[in-house]
């Protein structure tokens, strides 16, 4: 006897970050858990760069010089960082941002992610890059550090460490954050959902699967 079975649903997820935002990585937890939520659906994740900070030296810089240029001082960035550390625990993050010596530019990593994308990858890369960065203290953007994620990713490291030493997608990164900005997007995460459903913030998981099914409504009337 044959049985029909209907096809899943499916639904691209454009996904705006900075791998250098810690909200960037909250909200990507969140979005992560509430897709394995839906096994009724497939997803297409697409990783869209954006750059916080677009004037970093490609070399990044120290930590220390970083939260006075960015926050005033070593007080106000604890604070802030001490308030993201306690929600991110609720998520099973353990945000380690005394680990960070070195703010780095993210320009790498995301040519990085983007590279990984042809290899289906990204993703594995994504989660990879934020917890080297937040947990671990790594500074990812050393080539020769981004590689050895690779590597732990399941990529070949010369291959990724050849890219790296290119300026491939380097136009296209910056191309990405330029669009974004243009979109009206100036904060991060943002997540668009069906290409016309867009979100900002790392929002809730039940705030995610909601938006996730006005757009599954919204595709089955067009």
């Amino acid at each position: 006897m044959n049985i029909h079975v209907p096809a899943k649903a499916r639904l691209s997820i454009e996904v705006v970050h900075d791998l250098v935002c810690p909200w960037c990585y909250l909200g990507v937890r969140r979005l992560l858990r509430t897709l394995r939520r839906r096994p009724d659906l497939t997803f297409e994740l697409l990783w869209r760069p954006f750059l916080l900070n677009p004037d970093m030296p490609r070399g990044g810089m120290t930590r220390s010089e970083y939260v006075v240029r960015k926050f005033g001082g070593e007080d106000r960035a604890r604070r802030l960082y001490a308030s993201i550390a306690e929600i991110a625990q609720g998520e099973g993050l353990n945000f380690r941002f005394e680990r960070i010596r070195r703010t780095p530019s993210s320009v790498d990593a995301h040519r990085l992610v983007r590279w990984a994308a042809r290899h289906g990858e990204a993703t594995a890369l994504v989660e990879a890059l934020f917890a080297a960065h937040f947990i671990e203290g790594q500074d990812i953007g050393d080539p020769h550090v981004l590689a050895g994620i690779a590597a732990a990713s399941g990529l070949d490291p010369a291959a990724a460490r050849a890219f790296l030493d290119s300026d491939q997608e380097a136009e296209m990164v910056h191309a990405e954050n330029l669009r974004a900005h243009r979109l009206g997007i100036n904060g991060v995460p943002c997540f668009v959902i069906g290409g016309r459903h867009a979100i900002s913030g790392a929002q809730e998981a039940e705030v995610i699967e909601r938006l996730i099914d006005v757009a599954l409504v919204d595709a089955a009337e067009t």
